[in-house]
């Protein structure tokens, strides 16, 4: 049966729906000031765009999808955020909200708030079963985009106008179409991936094999989601909800802060004094939160130092005990 383990750590959130020490799903909670998905917070109506207008809130600026009748610019009003702020190159794309009637201010709803199903709290001195079920594995794949499946290979490039999986193998371009379309459907539930996503398949020689690897897709997504059927040249479209950023977005956005993350959580497992040694900018990004530091050192029940190594790689961080 699948179950949902949750990883309350420092600084971030993590869960993975796990069945048979298989990742079907992952979730990842960034503990930082950013408008939340679900959250109702008050903001001063500004300068209109379209139907709709900016808002400034005191965690940041925001979208207004429509302004409610009768109200102008500069007047106070509560909004819901139904979209977070989705990072792409160079830019965020501001969240988005719409008018509440909520009589008052009202947080997001936390990651363990959003799971639905059994959830099993993690503790750091429990066997790391995220770890057991593939954590490094999959966020190795939303870093890189590199993802094997037998027979064939997925490479991942988020776009700010879709996402986009690219399918190559050595299988049969029949059989290869309907591995890379499995593999694909499960990468996308894997990593939360929404929005537009694109299916580069290979090029199919009859309708029959260009439905069958659709169908596989109707097999492995689950809802909600639509599609287009596989075109002559083997590419679908795929649309899915996007509230928030994918695992690959959020990941990527900021190389230094995620491997910061990351070695506080690989910092937490065990107990005494300890050293978290990485790259400079890595280093940086901890220096600047001295409070996830107290709260390692809590954890831990030691003293925690930091320090830089310009030799290693930002992904190459470690815990010396």
């Amino acid at each position: 049966m699948a179950e949902w383990l949750l990883d309350e750590g420092i600084g971030e959130h993590r869960a993975a729906l796990v069945e048979d020490d298989i990742i079907l799903e992952a979730a990842i909670d960034r503990l930082d000031d950013r408008l939340r998905l679900g959250a109702v917070v008050s903001a001063k109506l500004g300068e209109r765009v379209g139907a709709g207008a900016w808002l400034s809130t005191a965690q940041g600026d925001a979208i207004l999808d429509a302004v409610p009748r009768g109200l102008s610019q500069g007047r106070s009003l509560l909004v819901e955020i139904v979209r977070e702020a989705i990072p792409e190159p160079g830019r965020l794309k501001p969240p988005r909200a719409r008018a509440s009637d909520a009589e008052a201010e009202r947080a997001a709803p936390t990651l363990a708030e959003r799971l639905e199903g059994p959830v099993r709290r993690l503790a750091p001195h429990e066997p790391d079963r995220l770890e057991q079920a593939g954590w490094s594995e999959l966020i190795e794949q939303a870093e890189t985009g590199e993802i094997d499946f037998p027979g064939g290979a997925l490479r991942l490039s988020p776009t700010p106008a879709m996402a986009l999986f690219d399918i190559d193998g050595t299988l049969p371009a029949a059989d290869l179409a309907l591995a890379g379309a499995r593999a694909a459907a499960e990468a996308i539930r894997r990593l939360a991936i929404g929005g537009s996503i694109g299916l580069d398949l290979p090029t199919l020689g009859s309708k029959a094999e260009r439905a069958a690897a659709a169908a596989v897709i109707d097999e492995t997504l689950p809802p909600p989601f639509e599609r287009t059927a596989v075109n002559g040249f083997g590419f679908m479209q795929i649309i899915r909800p996007r509230p928030r950023a994918s695992i690959p977005e959020l990941v990527r956005w900021d190389p230094a802060l995620t491997a910061a993350l990351r070695l506080l959580r690989i910092g937490a497992r065990g107990f005494g004094p300890r050293t978290l040694v990485a790259a400079p900018a890595v280093i940086t990004r901890l220096e600047a939160r001295p409070d996830w530091i107290e709260a390692l050192a809590r954890a831990v029940g030691g003293t925690v130092g930091l320090r830089a190594d310009p030799g290693l790689a930002i992904s190459a961080s470690h815990v010396e005990a």
